[in-house]
């Protein structure tokens, strides 16, 4: 079969489908769209702007596909002979970068720090509209610590204290958590971060999902 391109969204569909499993029934209506890639089907009620960090090199972002795919380094098993049974081996199998749309993709990627300046100020210029809930979701390469992740939240607050138009939630998934931060004014500290853990086989099962869904 053959090698079947990497489709730009891919990685919104695995957050949607994370989302609901983790998170519940509130994340099933979200459809991909553009601006941003996840919307609830009426249009206006919750959108959530999906990103990868990273460092900015090409064994990085083959390393974030196994890690999402549940992979572990030098492993192949029968999750494996699935995934290549699709028709989806880029990065994990012998696939290879196929084309320029692919490396423009990957090449928008940042390091955190840098990808959250860069989504606040474009929410803040009106590109990605107004919704009831804004969130942002980032797949992190790096397997964050809570402390890290309370740093994050606090410097996506810190960015967007003065904007009329802001993110609600922060989403951080690295390779085994899912921390959900509460950007909202007056809430308690110890109440704005929630990690939920994610397992290796649930890494598998969105993984799996989401190539189906590009078919």
């Amino acid at each position: 079969m053959a090698t079947r391109k990497f489709g730009t969204c891919f990685f919104e569909q695995y957050a949607q489908i994370s989302l609901s499993a983790l998170l519940g029934s509130e994340f099933d209506c979200l459809v991909n769209r553009d601006r941003p890639d996840l919307q609830s089907t009426d249009g206006h009620s919750i959108g959530i702007e999906v990103t990868r960090a990273m460092e900015e090199s090409k064994t990085a972002h083959l390393e974030l596909l196994r890690d999402v795919a549940g992979i572990t380094p030098g492993g192949h098993d029968e999750d494996m002979d699935r995934i290549l049974e699709y028709g989806y081996s880029y990065g994990l199998g012998e696939g290879k970068y196929i084309g320029f749309k692919e490396l423009s993709y990957w090449s928008m990627a940042l390091p955190l720090r840098r990808i959250i300046e860069s989504k606040v100020s474009k929410l803040g210029n009106g590109l990605y509209g107004h919704f009831d809930k804004m969130g942002l979701f980032v797949f992190s390469r790096e397997n964050l610590h809570e402390s890290e992740a309370q740093k994050a939240m606090d410097y996506t607050m810190s960015l967007q204290k003065y904007m009329d138009t802001r993110y609600n939630r922060l989403y951080l998934a690295d390779v085994d958590d899912l921390f959900v931060c509460n950007l909202d004014d007056g809430l308690m500290e110890s109440s704005r971060l929630v990690r939920y853990p994610v397992t290796q086989e649930q890494r598998k099962e969105f993984y799996l999902e989401a190539v189906q869904r590009q078919s």
